[in-house]
């Protein structure tokens, strides 16, 4: 089992009660929490936005994080954009998160080299911090092939929003954490069967609901005491 469980909080304002500006206004507390809490990376998975709006909730995001970062020098939570090599680069984000299918971490490295022609490049790591979707021990060879930095593996348990679908399991996050690269456990993941997936070898824990709709110090607590 990880001596350190990684802790990676996937965002989705969509969940929160009331109009746009209050769901995002809830979004950046919880994004404030999570910080704060030291979880080790914040995705920042607002698909539906234009890369307008998209780039301002990130330059919130960042704002925020690095407050936090200069008030207490011991926390190191990254912001990962979901997608948007772009967007990350212009807001100093730490690095992008890539779903199935999406471009190769050699695309997105070579994006960051290159700037996008955003003005704010240098401000912003030298090397982005890749995050893959994985849904195969094979996608997760594949990812530790392309020098990622971590890999989703998901689902490995049945989701509450997706009744019915047929999750991975643990014995296939098993074989996915043989890859050299860490594999954290992704979809349906619950406080109590939390503990099986780091047992499987998962390097730590991702999720939605687990940090968004609970005390995130206190998840944190509870994960990582384990």
């Amino acid at each position: 089992m990880a001596e350190i469980v990684l802790l990676y909080y996937i965002t989705d304002r969509a969940t929160f009660p009331g109009d746009e500006i209050t769901r995002r206004r809830h979004l950046l507390d919880k994004i404030s929490e999570a910080a704060s809490a030291g979880v080790d990376y914040i995705q920042l998975r607002e698909k539906d936005l234009p890369a307008r709006e998209l780039e301002s909730l990130a330059r919130e995001a960042m704002r925020i994080i690095l407050q936090l970062r200069a008030e207490r020098r011991e926390l190191r939570t990254a912001l990962l954009i979901n997608s948007r090599t772009d967007v990350a680069v212009a807001t100093t984000a730490d690095g992008v998160h890539l779903p199935a299918a999406d471009v190769s971490p050699a695309d997105v490295r070579q994006a960051w080299k290159c700037g996008v022609g955003a003005p704010a490049r240098a401000n912003s790591p030298e090397d982005p911090l890749i995050s893959i979707s994985c849904h195969s021990p094979a996608e997760v060879a594949q990812a530790a092939s392309n020098r990622a930095t971590l890999a989703l593996f998901a689902s490995v348990f049945e989701k509450k929003d997706a009744p019915g679908t047929t999750p991975a399991g643990l014995d296939a996050l098993r074989q996915a954490c043989r890859a050299k690269i860490p594999v954290l456990a992704l979809g349906g993941i619950t406080l109590q069967n939390a503990e099986p997936c780091l047992r499987a070898g998962a390097a730590g824990i991702a999720a939605i609901r687990l940090f968004q709709e609970n005390d995130i110090a206190a998840t944190a607590h509870t994960l990582r005491r384990r």
